[in-house]
């Protein structure tokens, strides 16, 4: 007999043993302790496998509680962001103080502006149909 490794195939080998046990039970009046201690473990372990995917399904709802609230934040956020920037102006240091970059101007080239250099076209193949002459 193989050795079960998913918790469910462990489960149905605890069964099918339990139900062994029971048929035999005159044969084996010894393992009587064992047999109603692997049924109480049974029994436990069935009530931490719903409890197990009660909270699973609990944890999948506040996950997705969790990304509304986070969207709906955001999106205060921003608002709070452009009302700061309404209030205080953009060019306002006060900004920084919230997080927000102020607005201090572009940043000019100083000097002429030097074109590319323009790089030479390679000379087109000659073609063998055409003479010069």
């Amino acid at each position: 007999m193989s050795q079960e490794a998913t918790y469910a195939g462990m489960l149905g080998d605890l069964e099918r043993l339990i139900t062994a046990l029971l048929a035999n039970a005159t044969d084996l009046p010894h393992l009587e302790g064992a047999r109603l201690k692997l049924e109480q473990i049974l029994n436990l372990t069935r009530e931490t496998a719903q409890e197990q995917a009660a909270l699973t399904a609990s944890k999948q709802d506040a996950s997705q509680r969790i990304g509304r609230l986070m969207g709906d934040g955001q999106r205060v956020a921003t608002a709070v962001r452009k009302m700061l920037k309404a209030h205080y102006g953009l060019n306002s240091e006060k900004l920084a103080e919230f997080g927000i970059q102020p607005f201090r101007g572009r940043i000019r080239r100083t000097g002429p502006r030097i074109p590319p250099p323009e790089t030479a076209k390679p000379a087109a193949p000659a073609d063998p149909t055409r003479s010069d002459s």
